[in-house]
């Protein structure tokens, strides 16, 4: 199935931490590119959108993918954001637990180094880690900490009209 490499979707995990707080489950890209890399490096569990496919269904499904936990919902919708790239990504949040060190990715190939005529298999995902949401923001993508603030500001609200 053909798909829209310009739209991804995906999921924003978090639990309340002792004391309150939140905290989120992020993603490290695998593969060489991403190894010695950490500050603005970490993502959401995303990936592109197959054509006919609904939003928060690929959503689910790249969460599944990447990390070897099946998304269960319910589901905060979080808007979207465009990061750099041009890449839309459309997000969701929804409260659970995930063990990191349970975390299995799918795989991927890519020619390293570009242009070598050599291709490499490595995890999309090399590891995931809680982070409170200061700490998250350091580590996330830049235009994807706007999601952490959405989902502050969606908890909020609930909390005030219940």
């Amino acid at each position: 199935m053909p798909k829209r490499a310009t739209v991804s979707a995906g999921l924003l995990l978090y639990r309340r931490a002792a004391g309150g707080g939140l905290e989120v489950f992020l993603a490290h890209p695998g593969g060489p590119f991403w190894r010695q890399r950490d500050a603005g490096a970490w993502t959401i569990p995303k990936g592109v959108v197959n054509d006919g496919e609904e939003l928060l269904a690929a959503a689910q499904r790249e969460f599944q993918e990447e990390t070897g936990v099946p998304a269960t919902g319910p589901f905060l919708a979080l808007g979207s954001i465009r990061q750099r790239s041009g890449k839309q990504v459309h997000a969701w949040a929804w409260e659970g637990d995930a063990d990191p060190a349970r975390v299995t990715s799918n795989s991927m190939q890519c020619e390293w180094p570009r242009g070598s005529g050599t291709w490499i298999t490595f995890p999309e995902v090399d590891r995931c880690a809680w982070f409170d949401l200061p700490t998250a923001r350091g580590k996330l993508l830049a235009a994807q900490a706007e999601l952490l603030d959405r989902l502050e500001a969606a908890l909020a609200r609930e909390v005030r009209t219940a």
